[in-house]
C-alpha cells in the first residue's frame, strides 16, 4: 500500500495560541468544505396491490400489542410470558442488540480527538567505539550511559472532509437498528410458537379424551362380544374383530401421547426451562378463533419486524458504499505530542524539559494495486445482495399472509363440513347397531360405523387446532400485535 503524506508539525517554540492563529483558516475552510461522499439513502419503490388476492372478511378490532390475548386464554397469555422472559434465543438476541450499540459507539467515538498517554523510562548504553570514530583524535568521549525518561500526551484527530466518518455511524446506526428489529422478529417467533405449540398439545388433549373413551366403549364391545360367543349367539369373528379394533385405539392413543410428550419438550425448551421440570396440565377446551383485521398489503410492511430489519441491513449497504468511495479522496488529520522528556530523572519536572508538537497530517492514496476499487466493488455488490434479501423478504411476507389466509378459511370451512359427517356418522351407526340387534347386519358394520365415527371426531379435534395455530400464523404473517 501506498500513500503521500504530508505533514506539516510545529515544534513549540511559539505558544498554542500563534499555532492556532496560523492554521485556522485552513481548518475552518476544511470544515466547511466537508461533505459526505456516495449515495444517500433511498427506500426502493415497490409496486404493491391495495387488495388482499383471498379477501378475508373486515373486521374493526384493533390488535393489541400482547395480540395472544384475543384468544382469552390464560395458561396461553402465562405460557409466552414465561417464554418472552427466559427464553435464551431472546437472551441472545438482546446480547447482539447490546453489541451493536456498543459498536456504533465504537464508531462515534471517531468524531472526536483521540488523546493518548505515553510514559517511558529506558536505560542506554552508547558504544564507545561507534562516538570515538566520529570524534577529533585526542578528544574525550562523552558519558556512555544514561537514563531516558519521557511522557507524553499524543492527540489525533481525523477531519471528516469527506464524510467517511459519518458514512461509518450511518452504517452502525442502521446494522443497530437491524438488531432491535431483528430482536422484534424474534420475540414475535417465540410467541407464536409458543401459541401454535399450546394449541396443538390441547388438540391432542382431546383426541386423547376421544381414545380413552373409544376404548372403554370398545372394552365392553369386546366383552359382550366375548359373552355372546360363549353363548352361542355370535362367532369367533366377531370377538375377533372387537379385539382388534380395541387394540387399534389403544395403539392411536399411544400415538398421541408420544407427540403430545414431544411437544411439551420443545415448549419447555421455549420457556428456558429443562424438560424433566416442565408438565403442561391438560386442556381439553379450544377456544374459538377470534377475528383478525388483515389490513392493506402495505402496512404489513410496517409492522413486520424482518422487513424492517432487512431495509436496515439495505441502508447498512448503501452507507458502506459512501465510505469505499471517500477512500478514494486524501485524509487530513491533526497529529500532536506534547510533554516532558529528560535525561536523568533528577531534572524531568522541570519546565525546560518540556517537548511538543503539533501539525495537519494530509495522506493522499497514489497508488494501491486496486484494493480501493476493490473495495468499491464489493460494497455495491453488498448492496444488490441487500437489494435482493429486502424484496424477497417482502414477497415472502405477503406470501405468508395469502397463505395464512388461504388456511383460516379452508379450515373453517372442513370444520364445518366435518361436523356435519360426525351428525351423519354417528346416526349411521346408531341405524348399524339396532340392525345388528336385530339380525338384520352383520357386526362388521357395526365396527365399520364405529371406526367411522371415531375417525370424524379425532379429525374434528384436529381442524379445531388447526384452525387455531391458523389464525396464530396470520397474526405472526401480519407482524404481531400494533397500537
Amino acid at each position: 500500500m501506498t500513500h503521500l503524506t504530508l505533514s506539516m508539525p510545529s515544534r513549540t517554540r511559539f505558544p498554542l495560541s500563534s499555532w492556532a492563529l496560523r492554521y485556522s483558516p485552513l481548518l475552518t475552510v476544511l470544515a466547511l468544505a466537508s461533505c459526505n461522499v456516495g449515495p444517500d439513502f433511498k427506500a426502493p419503490e415497490l409496486n404493491l396491490t391495495s387488495r388482499w388476492k383471498q379477501q378475508p372478511s373486515v373486521s374493526d378490532l384493533p390488535l393489541p400489542d400482547q395480540w395472544w390475548t384475543l384468544f382469552k386464554d390464560r395458561t396461553l397469555t402465562n405460557l409466552v410470558d414465561r417464554a418472552l422472559a427466559n427464553n435464551l434465543d431472546l437472551k441472545a438476541a438482546e446480547a447482539r442488540v447490546l453489541q451493536a450499540r456498543a459498536l456504533t459507539s465504537t464508531e462515534r467515538a471517531d468524531f472526536l480527538p483521540q488523546l493518548s498517554l505515553q510514559n517511558s523510562a529506558s536505560y542506554e548504553h552508547l558504544s564507545a567505539n561507534s562516538i570515538g570514530a566520529n570524534l577529533p583524535a585526542g578528544a574525550t568521549l562523552p558519558k556512555l550511559e544514561r537514563d531516558r525518561h519521557q511522557a507524553s500526551l499524543g492527540l489525533n484527530y481525523e477531519v471528516d472532509l469527506w464524510g467517511r466518518v459519518r458514512r461509518r455511524v450511518e452504517g452502525a446506526r442502521a446494522r443497530e437498528n437491524a438488531s432491535v428489529d431483528q430482536l422484534s422478529a424474534q420475540r414475535l417467533i417465540i410467541a407464536a410458537e409458543v401459541a401454535r405449540i399450546y394449541f396443538q398439545t390441547s388438540s391432542f388433549d382431546v383426541q386423547e379424551q376421544i381414545l380413552r373413551e373409544t376404548i372403554a366403549l370398545r372394552e365392553e364391545a369386546r366383552k359382550l362380544q366375548q359373552s355372546r360367543f360363549e353363548g352361542g349367539l355370535a362367532n369367533e369373528m366377531d370377538v375377533a374383530r372387537a379385539r382388534t379394533e380395541l387394540e387399534l385405539a389403544k395403539n392411536d392413543l399411544a400415538a398421541i401421547e408420544r407427540q403430545r410428550g414431544s411437544l411439551d419438550h420443545a415448549l419447555a425448551v421455549l420457556c428456558g426451562e429443562l424438560p424433566a421440570n416442565f408438565n403442561l396440565a391438560k386442556n381439553r377446551r379450544l377456544p374459538a378463533p377470534p377475528r383478525v383485521p388483515a389490513g392493506l398489503p402495505s402496512t404489513v410492511l410496517q409492522r413486520r419486524p424482518d422487513i424492517r430489519a432487512a431495509e436496515q441491513t439495505l441502508r447498512a449497504a448503501n452507507a458502506d458504499i459512501g465510505v469505499a468511495k471517500a477512500n478514494f479522496y486524501p485524509a487530513f488529520t491533526l497529529v500532536g505530542t506534547g510533554g516532558l522528556e529528560s535525561v536523568g530523572a533528577e531534572d524531568f519536572f522541570e519546565w525546560r524539559s518540556r517537548t511538543a508538537s503539533i501539525g495537519p497530517q494530509l495522506t493522499i492514496p497514489i497508488f494501491q494495486g486496486g484494493r480501493l476499487r476493490a473495495g468499491l466493488r464489493n460494497s455495491q455488490a453488498r448492496y444488490d445482495e441487500s437489494l435482493a434479501s429486502y424484496k424477497q423478504s417482502i414477497l415472502t411476507a405477503l406470501r405468508e399472509v395469502e397463505d395464512a389466509m388461504l388456511d383460516v378459511r379452508a379450515f373453517g370451512k372442513q370444520r364445518a363440513a366435518v361436523a356435519a359427517a360426525l351428525a351423519a356418522a354417528q346416526e349411521t351407526s346408531k341405524l348399524a347397531r339396532l340392525r345388528y340387534d336385530k339380525g338384520l347386519a352383520s357386526y362388521f358394520e357395526v365396527v365399520d360405523a364405529d371406526r367411522t365415527v371415531l375417525t370424524t371426531r379425532l379429525l374434528q379435534a384436529q381442524l379445531d387446532g388447526q384452525r387455531l395455530t391458523a389464525t396464530v400464523q396470520m397474526l405472526r404473517s401480519l407482524g404481531g400485535g400494533w397500537q
